[in-house]
Formats: C-alpha cells, structure tokens, sequence
C-alpha cells in the first residue's frame, strides 16, 4: 500500500459528495494532513485505520463493498457486493456509532483511498458548515435503499413461501398450507357460527392405474383430478392435494347438504374427465371415492379430518366411485 497526504496526492474535495457544494476553505486545511492511500486491484482494505474507526473516499478507482447478514432470526448468512465509486465513501456507520460494521472492503481496481480518521470527522461536522447536512443526505439515500432492498427481500421470500405452499405436481394448495390453513379456517367459522365442510377424495384403484398405464398417464391423472376440482369450485373454496392420490376440498361457509351437491358434482364430473390424449388407448375411466364431514360444534381440525376419512372408507367399501358421510 503506497501512502501520501491530501495536500501532496493533487486531489481536491470537488467531486466528493461528503463536501459538496462547499466552498469553506477550512476544509481542504483540515484535510490537507489526511492520508491518501493506494491500493492494487484485489487488495483487501482494512475496517479500521491505526485501531480507529474511519471514513474512506474514493478519489479515484473502485470499491467493493461484501456485506455479511447477520441480521437475528437469519438462519443462513447471506452477503450482498455493492460497488463504491469516486466521490463516494464509506465507512460513516462506524464513526457516528463507534462500532465495527461487518463488511470485507477490496479493491476492485488501482484505487486511491482519502481517509479521514474518526476525530478527524467530528471536527468537520463541528467546524465546516454543510458538512452535517451532506452527512445526512447520504446517509439517507442509503437509508432508502436499504429500506427499498429490505421490501424486495420480503416480496422474494413471500414468493418462495408462497411457493413452498403449492403442489408442484398439480398446482393445488399442498399439505404444508392445509395443515396451516385448515385451523385458522375452522376457528373462524366457530367464531362466526358459520358453517365448514371437508371433502376427502381417493383416486380409485389409483396404483392398478400407475401400473398399467406408467406414472408418466399417473401423473397426468393426478392434473386431471386437479383440474376437475379447480373448475367445479368457488373461488371462495379450497383444493388441496393431501398426498400421492389423495385429495381434499374445504368448503367455508357449506353445510352438510351443500357439501353433498359438490361432492356429487365432482364425483360425476371425475367419471367424464378425459385423461388421455390418444382416445383410442385403452380406458377405464378415472374415478373417485369422496368422503364428506361438517363441522360440528366445538370440533377442531384433527376430529373434522378423522370424521371425513372414515366417511371415505365407507365410501371404498360400498363399491368406490360414490360418496359417503
């Protein structure tokens, strides 16, 4: 690291932002003994200069800026790389809160670095008049560009969250959100004496079709059914793929007699589904058990679960391709 002084480096402060508009003379005296240093493309700089905390330049080259995520509740650190141009600095942070920021600083090419020590600093803000108000400008610029990266953060992990909510397969609600949803669902028709009905539905015979037809007609079974559902059901109602052939739809604001008319309606409308392109291939056509439960008073999620799938059962066991309570 080659090292001069302001006053000898043939740099002013125009085109720093920290001394915009300035025209003190006080300034470049109080900065004429501040270090000017040199650093080659890939150099490390140091956090702190002599043990102190600092604000760097940048007179003329480039910065990159590796910030490490160690925000609480992050359960893996993450980095981001901002890049540091002339006229900018760094390194603020640290003064005004006298604590050692996490970031790696390198030189992404030849860079002269202006340092101004932390006491250095103080004594600009006290002394040059402006210097407080650049200080706070910048400072909110990056204020808003935290707060506008921290806004796109929360939109990406509500993407992903979302995401972790749907069945890749079919694109229905899978059963990570059932098992979130299905509570919070049953309490609210409890606290508005509302109604609430369960469908469970099975795929009949669902493995004699993966075996005579291959996974790759299963799985387009499985879009099949998912679709039945999608377009037999308010919008106000719910599809959930519960898991392998086993589906499931809540019904807010359904009695037992409502539920009974879409679980006929879906019922008939499996049986017409058309799974294969190619109609001269071999059928049966797809059908499906469907087991209907109503919310009861005081029943909680696992009883309303439990009272569908013995519904189901009986379903099965009278034949398949019906519906039973």
């Amino acid at each position: 690291m080659e090292s001069t002084t302001f006053a000898a480096s043939g740099h002013d402060i125009g085109g720093l932002y920290l001394f915009e508009n300035i025209t003190d003379p006080a300034v470049p005296a109080m900065l004429a003994q501040c270090a000017v240093a040199r650093f080659q493309s890939g150099q490390q700089i140091p956090v702190l200069h002599d043990g102190q905390a600092c604000v760097y330049i940048i007179l003329r080259g480039a910065l990159g800026n590796t910030v490490i995520d160690d925000a609480p509740g992050n359960h893996a650190r993450q980095t981001r790389t901002e890049k540091i141009l002339p006229g900018e600095s760094i390194g603020e942070l640290s003064v005004l809160d006298d604590a050692v920021h996490t970031h790696t600083l390198t030189a992404l090419e030849e860079t002269d670095l202006l340092i101004i020590e932390s006491h250095k600093l103080w004594q600009l803000i006290d002394e040059a008049e402006g210097v407080a108000r650049n200080l706070l400008r910048q400072l909110s610029f990056r204020l808003r560009a935290a707060n506008a990266q921290l806004r796109r953060r929360e939109k990406v992990g509500e993407f992903y969250r979302q995401l972790s909510m749907v069945d890749g397969l079919t694109g229905l609600h899978n059963r990570a959100w059932f098992n979130d949803r299905l509570s919070v669902l049953i309490d609210e028709a409890h606290a508005t004496q509302r109604a609430l009905s369960l469908i469970m539905i099975d795929l009949d015979h669902f493995k004699n079709f993966n075996d005579s037809h291959g996974h790759l007609v299963g799985d387009q079974a499985l879009r099949t059914a998912a679709g039945v559902l999608s377009a037999a059901l308010r919008p106000s109602d719910f599809a959930v793929r519960y898991g392998g052939e086993e589906l499931l739809v809540i019904l807010p604001d359904s009695n037992q007699a409502t539920a009974r008319m879409v679980a006929q309606r879906l019922c008939e409308r499996m049986r017409e589904a058309i799974v294969f392109d190619d109609m001269r291939a071999p059928l049966p056509h797809m059908t499906a058990s469907f087991g209907v439960a109503t919310l009861a008073p005081h029943q909680d999620a696992n009883a309303l679960i439990a009272v569908a799938d013995a519904a189901l059962y009986r379903a099965k066991e009278a034949g398949r391709n019906r519906i039973a309570f």
